[in-house]
């Protein structure tokens, strides 16, 4: 810009001389008088000059093509860029959606670990109390067999079985010698029980608790052979109440070591 700023003053400068030339200014001529010598150098001055003018002008001019391609390109490369940094954007902006989204669910995940969580530490707690529970509740099961001995009675009384051949007793509350079962804690109980008799036609057996019958088992087959019987009863017992089987008078029995007259009872719940 400085430079064809400069090249303008030199035209300007050139015009004007050129002009006082036209007018016969400073050559010292008379009126009238023409000097051939000086016309033919101020013409080959004037050529000289406008050759230089041009070639200025022609410089400015490629100069000028020159800056202009050099803006043109610097546009296209803004262009560019600015597309480039648009697009940078809109993917920043999609990674900060996605980087919410993410956010949003992690927050639900952590939300419902903390549920699961919670969830997971009640129903180890719910365990833990059950499993304290479970040890601190009494456990009682029994299961005897009469006899290996055969046959038993009959008698001309009734008379309490003992069923000696004990398979379980947990709790011990069951007794081989007395043949009674004793309720170590108040609560539910199962009882289950049989008569087999293989030499008359007849047989009968009772389930008392304390001094009260609550079952009677009786079986009659009109003739001789075997006959076998059983029941099962639950009941509500109080801390020491008894249970226990009475055989009949005039009723026998008969076990050996195929176990079959069994007397077995177990704890359902406490209370």
């Amino acid at each position: 810009m400085r430079r064809a700023a400069v090249f303008l003053a030199l035209l300007l400068c050139l015009l004007w001389t050129g002009a006082q030339g036209e007018d016969g200014g400073g050559t010292g001529k008379k009126e009238g008088e023409f000097d051939i010598q000086g016309a033919h150098d101020q013409s080959s001055s004037q050529t000289q000059m406008r050759t230089d003018l041009w070639a200025e002008l022609k410089e400015l001019r490629d100069m000028a093509i020159e800056h202009r391609i050099k803006i043109q390109r610097l546009e296209q490369d803004n262009t560019v860029l600015e597309t480039r940094m648009s697009s940078s954007e809109k993917e920043v902006e999609e990674v900060k959606r996605e980087n919410a989204a993410t956010q949003v669910r992690l927050t639900a995940s952590e939300s419902k670990n903390s549920v699961l969580e919670n969830r997971m530490s009640s129903s180890e707690k719910e365990v833990e109390e059950l499993q304290r529970e479970n040890a601190d509740r009494p456990q009682v099961a029994f299961s005897a067999g009469l006899t290996d001995a055969g046959a038993v009675g009959p008698f001309t009384t009734d008379i309490t079985l003992k069923y000696s051949k004990v398979f379980t007793n947990i709790g011990q509350a069951y007794s081989p010698t007395t043949g009674i079962f004793t309720a170590p804690v108040r609560g539910v109980y199962y009882f289950r029980f049989n008569a087999w008799e293989n030499r008359s036609a007849e047989t009968g057996v009772q389930l008392f608790h304390n001094n009260h019958k609550k079952m009677g088992l009786y079986d009659y087959n009109g003739g001789s052979g075997r006959v076998s019987t059983s029941n099962s009863m639950v009941l509500q017992l109080e801390k020491g109440d008894v249970v226990y089987i009475v055989l009949l008078s005039s009723y026998p029995v008969y076990d050996d070591s195929n176990n079959y007259i069994i007397f077995s009872g177990f704890l359902l719940f406490p209370q």
